[in-house]
């Protein structure tokens, strides 16, 4: 099969077209000819050195896949050939053909095609599990989602909007907060040209929010904590900007504020089902009303990977890259 291989790290161009041979499913696993895959950061993070693949797990990039099922594993139970899914993947998406756990599988939602399917169980799986899971996240609380208008940020307005939460969000640019203000954001700050603690006092009457979502870090660390209710929580996805900094903890401690955040890909496949089975019941049906859709920002053919990750670097996308075989 084809896939896209890279022989060291580096910039975008060591991606390159390969061959290589077609997975075996093992136990529990199902073999998924890909007809689309998810461009994610942790991708780029893994092309770079610096976000290496978990030793049992595959070490071609790609972490989210929709196709059909075309091999099952032992004791599979869930799934059967022709069978058409989207799944979270352990590595191996960037190729023409991909093995996944059948408990990291989910139905195509019948509102979507394949490829807007593929933009589904990463983004979706950890906006869920931090925000909702982790979080706490309830109906008539408030949330402030930072990269808005990233495939992370694009779920999180539209999930917790869907939900009957009050979404602030931050953006780079007045196209990307009218994004995510069409996405259901009440109100989308550039943070460019406000400060964004200041902006969310001002929008909540100085009582600051309740839960925030955050991806950047760096001194959006300790303005997070100024900008947070008493009782919120503060959930770190990323932290692009860096993680290392010097916090005053006074005010966790006076707020009362936990601070919180998690890697998906390091979680157990037990936890990851979990996930899976609560997507199921409590997303795929605002996914079916149309009340929750894919943002798609762009579609490479899979030899156009190095070009897909030199958008995602550049940060001028709103919503997901997508790969097509």
């Amino acid at each position: 099969m084809k896939y896209i291989h890279f022989q060291r790290p580096g910039d975008a161009d060591v991606l390159q077209l390969s061959d290589m041979p077609t997975p075996t499913p093992s136990t529990g696993e199902v073999l998924i000819r890909v007809a689309a895959a998810g461009v994610n950061r942790p991708d780029v993070l893994q092309r770079r050195g610096l976000y290496p693949a978990p030793v049992d797990a595959s070490p071609v990039l790609g972490l989210e896949v929709a196709g059909e099922i075309v091999a099952c594993g032992e004791g599979v139970t869930q799934w059967r050939v022709g069978d058409k899914v989207c799944a979270l993947v352990n590595g191996g998406g960037y190729a023409e053909f991909a093995c996944a756990p059948q408990t990291q599988c989910l139905p195509i939602p019948a509102s979507l095609t394949l490829v807007e399917a593929a933009t589904l169980p990463e983004t979706f799986f950890t906006v869920w599990h931090n925000l909702f899971q982790r979080a706490r996240l309830a109906e008539g609380e408030t949330l402030l989602v930072h990269g808005g208008s990233s495939g992370i940020g694009t779920t999180a307005i539209q999930l917790a909007a869907a939900k009957g939460i009050q979404v602030f969000a931050t953006a780079g640019s007045a196209e990307k907060c009218a994004a995510c203000e069409q996405l259901g954001a009440r109100k989308a700050i550039d943070y460019r040209a406000v400060d964004f603690v200041d902006a969310t006092k001002q929008l909540t009457h100085g009582r600051g929010v309740d839960v925030i979502l955050d991806m950047v870090g760096d001194d959006y660390i300790q303005r997070n904590i100024s900008a947070a209710a008493r009782d919120g929580r503060i959930v770190n996805i990323a932290f692009l900007n860096g993680s290392k900094v010097t916090v005053d903890f006074m005010p966790v401690m006076l707020k009362r504020l936990t601070l919180t955040g998690s890697t998906l890909r390091a979680q157990s496949a037990a936890v990851k089902e979990t996930i899976a089975q609560e997507l199921q019941t409590n997303v795929w049906p605002l996914i079916e009303q149309q009340k929750i859709k894919p943002i798609i920002a762009a579609r490479f053919p899979l030899a156009q990977a190095a070009a897909a990750h030199r958008l995602m670097e550049s940060s001028q996308h709103i919503g997901k890259i997508v790969l097509c075989n």
